[in-house]
């Protein structure tokens, strides 16, 4: 008897294991599956290994805890509080600057998140883990649509190329202002090439028109030699 009930703690022992880094592999996947599909630098199989590895950590704070606390004072905290500000470098390493833009913030803050429902997963806390990862989920996907749908129009830098002068910009504006845009600035800039002049543009324009189409427009004015996008 003694023996059966030391094999059946040692087995619901692993088999509590096993769960908790399955249910890990699940919902670190489901995260990163939207990064996946976004093609973000960080996408399944890195949130996959990120939420394992929070959980393995955590389920050896317990294994420590339970083994030699009768002896020694253990905090069962530590290894995952060393996780959260640890998973820093990894956020890091998605974050893209171009410019004067920032891309990959969400990213490095989905990978902290799922580092966080590893670490609740690992210590048992399941159902924190479960509506934690609902909510990431519906904030990444949802909330995105819906900026998506508020946010009709793109901000558009052109720089025109022309002979045409100073005053007579109006007709340029005209042309950009017929397709829908807005025109929110305009700075002119002097060329040493033959009296040409360039323009720079910065309009604000519907998502559903194409850029090309107003780029040939503009191309079409006979003052015109060269139009690109900044």
């Amino acid at each position: 008897m003694w023996l059966f009930n030391a094999f059946w703690g040692q087995a619901e022992f692993y088999f509590s294991i096993i769960i908790r880094l399955l249910e890990a592999c699940l919902l670190g996947g489901i995260i990163g599956f939207e990064r996946e599909h976004l093609h973000r630098p960080a996408g399944f199989r890195t949130h996959i290994l990120v939420c394992v590895g929070s959980a393995l950590v955590m389920i050896t704070s317990e294994f420590i805890y339970k083994k030699f606390s009768p002896n020694v004072n253990v905090d069962p905290a530590r290894l995952g509080a060393q996780v959260i500000s640890g998973i820093g470098f990894l956020g890091a390493g998605t974050i893209i600057k171009e410019g004067i833009n920032v891309k990959g913030l969400t990213t490095a803050a989905s990978l902290w998140a799922v580092s966080c429902i590893g670490i609740a997963v690992g210590i048992g806390f399941y159902s924190g883990a479960f509506i934690t990862t609902i909510i990431i989920f519906l904030t990444l996907v949802v909330i995105r649509k819906v900026q998506r749908r508020r946010s009709s129009q793109r901000d558009v830098r052109l720089c025109i190329h022309t002979l045409i002068k100073r005053g007579e910009a109006r007709q340029l504006s005209s042309i950009i202002e017929e397709f829908g845009a807005t025109v929110l600035d305009t700075e002119f800039v002097s060329s040493e090439r033959d009296g040409e002049i360039i323009l720079r543009y910065k309009i604000q324009m519907p998502n559903e028109v194409p850029l090309i189409e107003l780029i040939e427009a503009v191309l079409c004015h006979n003052t015109v030699r060269r139009v690109y996008e900044e």
